[in-house]
């Protein structure tokens, strides 16, 4: 036993002794082959890290194969040297097959540029929303309408890529839906997982469209088990609606000259065509405001004020026409305002600037 411990540390700790080193040095393949391998062993992690690490590894073990071919003349170096070629060649190819089958559509690597890499999404949470609508890119001709309002069920989430959409609600034109806009973000908001409802608005295509859709159910599943992309989307759809109500805005702004608060109650209707009975609604309203006025000491003629109670007042016999709401002047509508409750509405108004939203809300 003593014997064979003796001579294993005679081996480890001396071992053969070279009694002669040879003069000439090895070939150039040799050579670099060392170098190739040095620097494969210097890549890095992650997917480009692999194919920098497999690329110059197999390079080196390929060189080191030719020169145990044509140089060193050794069987044994041609065969561990072309394993290692072999294993490194199949690593590579692994690589690209994986990377063949992560590559996403153009048009979503376009949609990931444009939305979720401003946010600094990562690529593979991105892969799962896109999973969530199949990878499936859907086509909306010229005229096509993609919800009718009243029949449509809501039960999508659709999001557009190309083209340009019109939104409209009982043929009154609303807004326009632009590229990379959800299509029914209000209507996604309006309804909790378990409700259902239909569409409020027509959404009809003025050009081709293409768009992707997520269905209802598998987006909420998809969005109760992954917080982060829950969070995505509500910030995403937040924005949207805003873009939206500011759309709305600028509609009113472009029709009275006015900036209106877009937390009016009964926008639509401001929106809206006016009705055949409008103009006499609003002069029974008129009457309605005149009549404290006419009433008032200050305001009553002296005629007036002499008739007898019982008999009727000219004013209420043959009450003067109103003036148009269209044609009636700042400085006017603001004095019959300051008779009315709603004084801080029509100052607000007269001034040009945004009010904020009254109880009852003014016929425009």
């Amino acid at each position: 036993m003593s014997a064979n411990s003796s001579a294993g540390g005679q081996l480890l700790w001396q071992g053969p002794v070279c009694t002669g080193w040879r003069q000439d040095l090895e070939g150039a393949l040799y050579h670099l082959a060392n170098c190739f391998l040095l620097l494969g062993f210097m890549g890095g992690s992650g997917v480009y890290g692999c194919f920098y690490l497999f690329g110059f590894l197999g390079t080196g073990y390929l060189c080191c194969m030719l020169w145990g071919w044509f140089h060193a003349c050794g069987l044994d170096v041609v065969l561990w040297s072309f394993l290692t070629t072999a294993a490194c060649a199949l690593q590579l190819a692994l690589l690209v097959y994986r990377l063949r089958g992560d590559t996403l559509p153009e048009e979503f690597h376009l949609l990931y540029k444009t939305l979720c890499l401003p946010l600094q999404v990562p690529l593979q949470t991105y892969k799962e929303i896109v999973h969530c609508c199949e990878e499936r890119v859907l086509t909306l001709a010229t005229d096509q309408t993609y919800a009718v309002e009243g029949e449509t069920p809501i039960n999508r989430l659709s999001l557009l890529l190309s083209g340009r959409v019109r939104v409209s609600q009982d043929g009154q034109f609303l807004h326009y839906i632009f590229p990379y806009q959800f299509m029914d973000s209000p209507e996604w908001e309006s309804l909790q997982p378990s409700e259902e409802g239909v569409f409020q608005v027509t959404l009809t295509a003025e050009t081709a469209c293409s768009y992707i859709s997520w269905p209802r159910k598998s987006l909420h599943l998809l969005l109760a088990k992954e917080r982060y992309i829950s969070r995505l989307f509500s910030a995403l759809l937040g924005y949207d609606i805003s873009e939206k109500l500011y759309a709305l805005n600028d509609k009113l702004f472009a029709k009275f000259g006015l900036r209106f608060d877009i937390r009016l109650p009964s926008l639509y209707h401001v929106l809206g065509p006016a009705a055949p009975d409008t103009g006499t609604e609003s002069e029974k309203d008129d009457e309605d405001v005149r009549e404290p006025a006419t009433s008032s000491p200050r305001a009553t003629p002296t005629s007036v004020q002499q008739t007898p109670p019982c008999s009727p007042s000219p004013a209420a016999t043959n009450p003067p026409a109103p003036p148009s709401r269209a044609r009636m002047s700042r400085s006017d509508s603001g004095v019959l305002a300051s008779r009315t409750p709603l004084q801080s509405y029509s100052q607000v108004m007269s001034r040009g600037q945004a009010p904020l939203a009254p109880i009852h809300t003014p016929e425009l």
